[in-house]
Formats: C-alpha cells, sequence, structure tokens
C-alpha cells in the first residue's frame, strides 16, 4: 500500500496499543458495587479475570491496525496471544511479535502461527479460550462453526457495505472530500470503507460532480501514488463483475467504468443511477469503486441503506438532522461529517451487527471482551431479611413481602 496509508494505519495502532495499556487497570480492575436494601448486608466485588489463550485471526488489508485492535486490547486484559496472520501478509505479521519479544523478552505471551486456512481451523479446535476474527461473512461462518464443537467463544467482524447519506444542508465540499477518502483510502480495501452513497435530490448533481473532480485527481500506481493494487487477484474478478453489472442494469460510469481493471489495478470509478438490486449495491465490492444514488430525503436513503443485512460503519453529511440520522443507520458506528473516524479513535468500540458479525473491539468494551465478568459477594453483617435460609419464620417472610411492595410497588 501507499506509505502514506501505511503511516495512518500505524499511528493509529500504536493509538489503540497506548490507551488500551494506559486503561486496563482502571476498566478491567476489582471494583466495589452497590448493594441493595433486600442483601444490605453483603458488599458487591466485581472484576475481569484473564480468558486465558486468545486467538486472533487477522486480515491482509490493514495488517497491523486489526490484529491490534484484538491483540493488544488482549494482551492488556492479562491474556496470551496466538496471532495468525493472513497468508497474504505473514511478514507483517511476524514482525507484530518479533517487535513484542524485543520490547518484553521476559513475556513470551505473544505468539505467531502462519499457513492457509488449515492452520485458521487448527487455532480454532486447538482448545483456545476465545478468538477474534476479522474476515468475510463466509470465513466467520466457519470459524464459528469450529468453535462451536468446543463452545470457545468468538469475536467476529465480517466485513460490511457502507452508506454514506448526504442531507440538502450538508457542506458538499467537505462530504466530497470525505466520501473519496472513506470510499477509495487504500484503493477501497476497507472493511468500513463507503461503498454505497445516497445524496437527497436537490444537492445531488453538485455533490457528483465534486466527488468526480476530486477523485479523478488521485494517481494510481506504486511508490507515491495515491492508490496501489488489489492485493488479491480474484477480486480483481469481483470489481469487474460489479462494474459490469452495474453498467448493464442501466447505471452510468461518470468516472472510471469497464475498463478501469487495469492489473493489478483499478482506477477511480463512480457510478450513478445504479438499480438497489445490482451487485455493485447489494455485495461487497472491496475495490476503489463508489455508487451514488439520488434519494427524495433521508427518510429513504435510511430505508435503503438498511435494506442490506450488513451492519458495520456508516457516515451521515448534515446539519440540522444529522445524528438523529446516523443513529437510525442500523449499524454498529457512524461518522457525522466525517468517515472511518470511528475507527481511529480508541475510547469508542468497534464492531458490527448482522453479516458483518458481534463483538467489539476497541475503547472499554473491548477490554472487557477480553475479560471473564467475575462477581464476588461478601457478608459485612446479620441479616435485616432473612431470605437466603431456611431458618427464615413466617414474620420473616412477611416482612420481606412488606419491604418488597414498598419498593418495587404493587
Amino acid at each position: 500500500k501507499p506509505v502514506a496509508d501505511a503511516v495512518v494505519e500505524v499511528v493509529s495502532a500504536i493509538e489503540h496499543i497506548d490507551w488500551a495499556a494506559r486503561n486496563a487497570r482502571r476498566v478491567l480492575g476489582p471494583r466495589r458495587v452497590r448493594s441493595r436494601l433486600i442483601l444490605a448486608e453483603f458488599a458487591g466485588h466485581l472484576e475481569y479475570q484473564p480468558y486465558g489463550v486468545v486467538g486472533v485471526i487477522g486480515p491482509w488489508n490493514y495488517p497491523v491496525f486489526t490484529p491490534v485492535g484484538s491483540a493488544a486490547y488482549a494482551l492488556a486484559a492479562g491474556n496470551a496471544v496466538v496471532l495468525k496472520p493472513s497468508e497474504y501478509t505473514p511478514v507483517a505479521g511476524q514482525w507484530l511479535v518479533d517487535c513484542f519479544a524485543e520490547v518484553v523478552p521476559e513475556h513470551p505471551v505473544l505468539t505467531a502461527v502462519h499457513g492457509l486456512g488449515d492452520v485458521g481451523a487448527a487455532l480454532c479446535r486447538a482448545g483456545i479460550d476465545k478468538l477474534a476474527f476479522t474476515g468475510s461473512p463466509a470465513t466467520a461462518r466457519k470459524v464459528m462453526a469450529a468453535c462451536a464443537e468446543s463452545l470457545t467463544p468468538v469475536l467476529l467482524e465480517a466485513g460490511g457495505k457502507d452508506a454514506l447519506i448526504v442531507d440538502a444542508d450538508a457542506d458538499l465540499d467537505a462530504a466530497a472530500e470525505a466520501c473519496v477518502w472513506g470510499g477509495l483510502t487504500n484503493a477501497g480495501q476497507t472493511c468500513i470503507g463507503i461503498e454505497r452513497v445516497y445524496v437527497v435530490e436537490p444537492v445531488f448533481d453538485a455533490f457528483v460532480d465534486r466527488v468526480v473532480e476530486r477523485a479523478g485527481r488521485l494517481t494510481v500506481g506504486a511508490d507515491a501514488a495515491d492508490l496501489g493494487p488489489i492485493t488479491m487477484p480474484s477480486q480483481l474478478d469481483v470489481i469487474r463483475r460489479h462494474i459490469d453489472d452495474a453498467l448493464a442494469r442501466g447505471g452510468r460510469a461518470v468516472l472510471g467504468g469497464a475498463d478501469a481493471v487495469q492489473p493489478p489495478y483499478v482506477r477511480p470509478t463512480v457510478l450513478v443511477d445504479v438499480p438497489e438490486d445490482a451487485a455493485a449495491v447489494r455485495e461487497e465490492t472491496f475495490g476503489p469503486t463508489l455508487t451514488i444514488n439520488r434519494v427524495r430525503d433521508a427518510d429513504e436513503a435510511l430505508a435503503r441503506a438498511n435494506a442490506l443485512p450488513y451492519g458495520l460503519g456508516g457516515a451521515v453529511f448534515g446539519r440540522r438532522r444529522a445524528v438523529a440520522i446516523a443513529r437510525r443507520l442500523r449499524s454498529g458506528m457512524a461518522s457525522v461529517n466525517s468517515t472511518l473516524s470511528f475507527a481511529g479513535m480508541a475510547t469508542l468500540p468497534f464492531g458490527g451487527t448482522g453479516e458483518s458479525g458481534f463483538g467489539r473491539i476497541h475503547g472499554e468494551d473491548g477490554l472487557r471482551e477480553f475479560g471473564r465478568a467475575k462477581s464476588i459477594t461478601r457478608r459485612r453483617a446479620r441479616s435485616l431479611l432473612s431470605a437466603m435460609t431456611f431458618d427464615r419464620s413466617d414474620a420473616d417472610v412477611a416482612r420481606l413481602v412488606k419491604v418488597a411492595k414498598t419498593m418495587y410497588g404493587r
């Protein structure tokens, strides 16, 4: 990938490592939990204990940032981690492990295993205590099935088809800039990348013009280019199929088009008026393409955005109603007047719903994802309401009923 993209990825990973290290004790450490009147004689204590060994199966598109999002939080929670990097990026995965060993050689708690899908399957069945996976929905189902054999809990991030909604009062220049970045960064090979855009009718043409102008300036190639190559050769066929299908169904290419796929690169492609049943709208493309469709209003945009089974991230540009629209997006995350920003914010949980998986990394929820909640009660006084004993009297039961009616109503 372009060096600038790699720098952004690594800096984001460092931010997450730093936050997890600084906050693990506060989030996961032992604490007192207030009791209530019914069990006032007991003190409550809560702590999060490590699972033990956590397996992490990482992707190739962000081979540092994404596995760190699981591994760093799992390590901070007190677990050992076995990382299985993608077979496309084994050196990056091994580099993470080697760097950790160099810094803290006295704690050999991060190791790597390498190979194809059979190694990932073996890791699922190796007796680990939890598994975190990032990849496609199809592979996520296989991972979940393998882990189900031993009731090993799983955390799944299974891709998305994220939508951007542009309302009538949006700053169109800012929206276009963020759309091009959110859809085309890393050559579109981003699970939370913008792939679908819904723009209200009054600003549709002006927005499309701005996107085309910005995307058309991007360079494609090696070294200092804006967009690098498509990593997986098979993905070139998917991208080509999506573009051809969109055009065959009546869509128009206002940038790029049928000849945009030039292996190993794909030039930026912007498609408009693409039917909602087209593959480019319904399936994850994972390339530098955008479909931009006009809608009557934000309600229609939400209906279309929420129609797919995916539910990872999304974005909204606007002023008066933007936050309200973002709340109604069926997604685990959403950005208002930006794109992808939730991924870099270490204080927020990251994860999806529906076909995009379940569980959370990052933030306090991400730390708790890798710790088992352990509840402890301790008697500190004689019972005022003798409930949890066979020595209770009829008077004790009557008193308990009276207190319950007073506290909870009839």
